[in-house]
């Protein structure tokens, strides 16, 4: 046991606190057997040794157009039945798939990403997606590294939180987060607030809309006289209208299928509401059009639009498209006047404003860092009680609950 704890505080290298922080890892996941979170009842035997992984892709390792294949189609619940792990959780975004595991067994790349593309059209055994794997402490840092935003396209923005709290409760309440995954995601949300809370990492444009609409204040300079019709009212769309108007956009609408909602995000900002069914026609006039909706097809094709485009009178089109799956099919582009930026167009855009956050960001990662290092002194502290409890108890007595581990 002492062996196994070793000296977490002061390790010889980085290379000895991985290695440890691993078996330390392993043999806590291990104990924890028996224990239960939410509607989840681990019923593993004590005897086997857990691995904690994460597989993924993400907008540093695939593009749009490959990320959007995944949207939609699984389940952390299918996931963990299908691979045969002990819990497991999905976290997906417009720009990440990723899966957090434990299994008592080594599950290999091939077999998530197997789990991932199997209710989409691609043939798994032809399609070779660039997915990344970390396991134990590297996990843990890159799921700390995601919740605090300095993973995202736009660092620093604060929807992946929301969006890895939402994929926590959504995998807590089918029962396919249990007692490994329920402390780490608890310590991760803790981490994220910490690093916001202590830097300025959120300084300046911080979320993939507001970033949008600093790219369409680049193109036509003063915003104040262009009419802009926002597609889609949903969290982003909130966010990037709120960043229209905060740029001097008077002339704002708002579309959505639900015009009840379309009515209050655009009463919220001093818009105007468009019915989903007219939202095209809009296109003869306004000068750019967002959009953000959650539909799994192209709203707008060339087909579409070219018959708008007649009116315009030889005044471009810029749209937007931050969706994903992609609300506008790429072919767009190729209209006369129109010109067509996705979500990996604004790239260049996020990476100029986290030039001007250099600083925060390596706050920020201080910060991940030691909390790290204390994620594993907490598990390290909680074996030494474990074993000066099981000193006074009787063989096959239960071990410590996993909160106290």
């Amino acid at each position: 046991m002492a062996a196994l704890r070793g000296n977490l505080a002061s390790p010889s290298s980085q290379v000895a606190r991985a290695k440890t922080c691993g078996r330390v890892m392993h043999y806590w996941l291990q104990r924890c057997s028996g224990t239960s979170v939410g509607n989840h009842i681990h019923r593993r035997a004590a005897s086997y040794a857990m691995n904690l992984f994460c597989i993924g892709l993400s907008h540093h390792t695939a593009n749009v157009a490959t990320r959007e294949q995944f949207a939609g189609n699984a389940t952390a619940e299918s996931i963990a039945r299908q691979a045969g792990c002990a819990e497991a959780l999905l976290l997906m975004t417009c720009n990440r798939v990723e899966v957090y595991a434990v299994s008592d067994k080594r599950i290999s790349t091939d077999e998530i990403a197997r789990c991932l593309i199997a209710k989409t059209n691609l043939n798994p055994d032809n399609y070779a997606p660039p997915f990344y794997r970390y396991e134990d402490n590297k996990c843990v840092q890159h799921l700390f590294r995601v919740a605090s935003g300095l993973d995202s396209m736009v660092v620093g923005e604060s929807e992946i939180l929301g969006q890895a709290k939402k994929a926590y409760e959504s995998a807590r309440t089918s029962g396919a987060v249990g007692p490994y995954l329920h402390r780490l995601f608890q310590r991760a949300f803790r981490v994220a607030k910490q690093v916001r809370t202590h830097t300025d990492i959120a300084r300046g444009a911080v979320s993939v809309g507001s970033v949008a609409v600093e790219l369409a204040q680049r193109i036509f300079g003063k915003l104040s006289e262009c009419k802009v019709l926002v597609l889609g009212a949903g969290e982003t769309s909130e966010r990037t209208t709120r960043a229209l108007v905060s740029r001097g956009v008077t002339d704002l609408r708002v579309s959505n299928r639900s015009l009840d909602r379309a009515r209050e995000l655009a009463q919220a900002v001093g818009g105007r509401a468009v019915p989903f069914d007219d939202w095209v026609a809009q296109c003869r006039e306004i000068d750019i059009l967002l959009t953000s909706t959650a539909s799994e097809t192209p709203l707008l094709t060339s087909e579409i639009l070219a018959p708008m485009l007649w009116h315009r009178l030889d005044r471009s089109l810029f749209i937007i498209d931050i969706a994903v799956p992609r609300d506008v099919d790429p072919r767009v582009n190729e209209l006369e006047g129109v010109y067509l930026y996705d979500i990996d167009s604004i790239r260049s855009v996020a990476e100029q404003s986290l030039a001007l956050r250099r600083q925060q960001v390596a706050a920020a990662e201080a910060i991940i860092a030691d909390h790290v290092t204390e994620f594993f002194d907490s598990i390290s502290r909680g074996l030494n009680r474990l074993s000066q409890t099981t000193k006074h108890s009787s063989l096959g007595e239960n071990p410590l609950p996993a909160s106290e581990l």
